[in-house]
């Protein structure tokens, strides 16, 4: 049997990334916090924080860390239900990834859905869809949306749908550098509006459209899907925008294809641990079935389709 301080002690240890914000948390001293992290470790026989800055749990950490989550998990649902009927009681602590384009069209509905049961207290981290996955397999949150297919071992990836992006400028913008069509020169010319220094799309869709990978053109970063596309529809810049997100705009005169024929569709997957808590699972849950009600179908779930045709 595990100690419950030791591992509580471990988890806020791995949270905080600092023994000594973990001993104040924990209302305890350092030296205690380190003794029973070292007890811990000793109990089994494997290192579970790499001792640098920040601090890490290692690959072993990261399993106990998911342990500890899910312990915490179960005690809040079972304090709950073991509540009398109309009692307050004290909301469940989880985490969740979720890339920021799909915080800024589909994923609110989830949010509304989750929060109004007053059953979590939830913290939505934002990344890339293409990085989220790494904050799952560190135990940082419980699930997370991603591109990547294929889950690590110990998690599920379960198909979403895909994110249909399109290429969109305003009227004035497009006449002024794309007025010969969307061409190379064009391309070399014109700021294009991006989300941050890790977001690929743009790059892709490049080399989709040209068959050749072009990356010396200017960027705007602009890290809010709200941001990037107010920046769009002012004209400093053009981007690949969710075609839901950029719908009014469009439908309003406001902004303008630049690439009709080239949509980016990005299937989306969302990440979860291959054995769940109830609550976690209910999470899993919503997220697929609103995903799958909002989201274009992917492109292997078409594929699907056209075989058994």
């Amino acid at each position: 049997m595990l100690d419950r301080d030791q591992l509580e002690t471990f988890a806020t240890v791995a949270e905080t990334q600092n023994f000594e914000r973990a001993a104040c948390l924990l209302n305890i001293t350092r030296g205690a916090v380190s003794q029973r992290i070292r007890a811990l470790e000793e109990s089994l026989a494997s290192v579970l924080l790499v001792r640098e800055k920040p601090i890490a749990p290692t690959p072993a950490g990261e399993i106990l860390l998911r342990h500890v989550q899910a312990l915490r998990m179960l005690e809040g649902a079972a304090l709950q239900a073991l509540m009398p009927t109309g009692k307050p009681h004290a909301p469940v602590p989880i985490a969740i990834a979720v890339n920021a384009d799909s915080l800024a069209t589909w994923f609110p509905q989830v949010l509304r859905a989750l929060l109004l049961q007053r059953r979590v207290a939830l913290e939505v981290v934002t990344d890339d869809q293409d990085h989220t996955s790494v904050r799952l397999s560190r135990g940082e949150v419980v699930g997370c949306i991603s591109t990547d297919a294929k889950a690590a071992a110990g998690f599920l990836a379960e198909g979403l749908g895909a994110m249909e992006y399109r290429c969109y400028a305003t009227p004035a913008f497009a006449r002024e550098f794309f007025a010969d069509g969307f061409t190379v020169p064009a391309v070399l010319a014109a700021p294009a509006v991006l989300f941050n220094r890790k977001d690929s799309l743009h790059d892709e869709f490049l080399q989709r459209r040209f068959g050749f990978s072009i990356d010396r053109y200017a960027k705007h970063y602009l890290p809010s899907p709200l941001a990037l596309l107010e920046g769009i529809g002012m004209g400093v810049g053009y981007g690949l925008v969710p075609s839901q997100q950029a719908r009014p705009l469009v439908d309003d005169q406001r902004l303008v294809e630049l690439a009709p024929d080239e949509p980016m569709n990005v299937d989306l997957y969302w990440h979860h641990w291959e054995i769940e808590p109830p609550l976690s699972s209910e999470i899993t849950q919503l997220v697929v079935s609103e995903a799958r009600q909002q989201l274009m179908p992917s492109a292997s779930a078409v594929a699907s389709a056209l075989c058994t045709a």
